[in-house]
């Protein structure tokens, strides 16, 4: 007992004094640390799921990759790159990401306005059956659309064509309707997601301008467009960015489409064309090659579009 008592002194500080705390406790506390400790988090997962794969990738193309065998071979897997089937992926991914990128930006637009009016009632509920299909599972959707687009006279496509008197088309097996349905598939994924986008973009613009503007005599569309657009420009930026990444590395749409071979190749992207050599044929420096490609295609187009829009620039400029 007298043992605990001597220990109780030793411990009490004098009063007005109180425990500093220690180097470490200081350090982790001090306001050039502690913005460092809520990024990391994202600083160790972008390191370990983005940055070190990207490392690896570029070196593997620069190899020849076989089993129990690796061999620096130079630029040999690029210069295998420009073939045929590289320039069809080439295409094929360029137009898909024109028409999604057209599709994605316009149409949300005009439903997001629509859905901002007065004039639509259960808001709530449109908004919510908008966004359902991006979480539907790619492959379930994969097979409804291949059930859809038929080659019989009785799929859903075909007899609403039939309807106003055309012929059945084999939706799978042409290059136009092939590219239709992957666009299709992909609007009817994202359409929602970007619409949801553009909501929250109108929601933040003051009502007073728009009161301003009626005050002046502005219709509609002059209020469109000297009131709206300026206020949406970051989202376009940025829905119109992530499209046209989505657009050059679409592969789900035309995998669940065709299963992985579309006929002559039609439905070949970039990212089917890694996928074909990298996994499929086994040859990894390859597919890496593609891939190295692939990222500096959408690097390149994507800076050139913040270019021309102005997204470098300084608000104050």
């Amino acid at each position: 007992m007298a043992e605990l008592k001597a220990n109780n002194r030793n411990n009490t500080l004098p009063l007005g004094k109180e425990k500093k705390p220690n180097s470490v406790v200081k350090f982790l506390n001090s306001k050039k640390v502690v913005p460092y400790i809520f990024v990391l988090p994202f600083i160790v997962s972008f390191a370990v799921l983005t940055l070190y794969p990207t490392i690896q990738a570029i070196i593997m193309s620069f190899q020849r990759i076989l089993p129990g065998q690796i061999e620096f071979i130079g630029l040999q897997n690029y210069q295998r790159i420009l073939n045929p089937a590289f320039y069809k992926a080439l295409t094929n991914s360029t137009v898909y990401m024109l028409l999604t990128v057209l599709i994605l930006v316009t149409i949300p637009i005009i439903l997001a306005i629509l859905l901002d009016s007065k004039l639509v009632r259960f808001k709530t509920f449109f908004r919510s059956a908008l966004f359902i299909p991006a979480l539907t599972s790619i492959v379930v959707a994969g097979v409804i659309f291949r059930l859809v687009s038929g080659e019989s006279e009785f799929a859903i496509l075909n007899q609403i064509i039939g309807f106003f008197g055309f012929e059945p088309i084999s939706w799978q097996f042409n290059a136009w309707s092939g590219m239709l349905l992957m666009v299709f598939m992909a609007s009817w994924r994202w359409m929602g997601v970007n619409v949801l986008y553009f909501l929250a973009g109108l929601q933040s613009i003051p009502k007073e301008l728009y009161e301003s503007a009626e005050m002046d005599g502005a219709n509609m569309f002059h209020k469109f467009r000297h009131v709206t657009l300026p206020f949406l420009k970051p989202i376009i930026i940025f829905v119109t960015t992530i499209s046209i990444i989505g657009g050059f590395r679409v592969f789900e749409e035309s995998y669940v489409i065709w299963e992985g071979n579309s006929p002559g190749n039609i439905g070949l992207t970039l990212v089917g064309l890694l996928y074909q050599q990298g996994i499929q044929q086994n040859d990894m420096g390859f597919g890496a090659a593609i891939g190295v490609v692939l990222l500096l295609l959408i690097f390149i187009v994507s800076i050139i579009y913040l270019l021309l829009t102005g997204a470098f620039k300084r608000g104050d400029e």
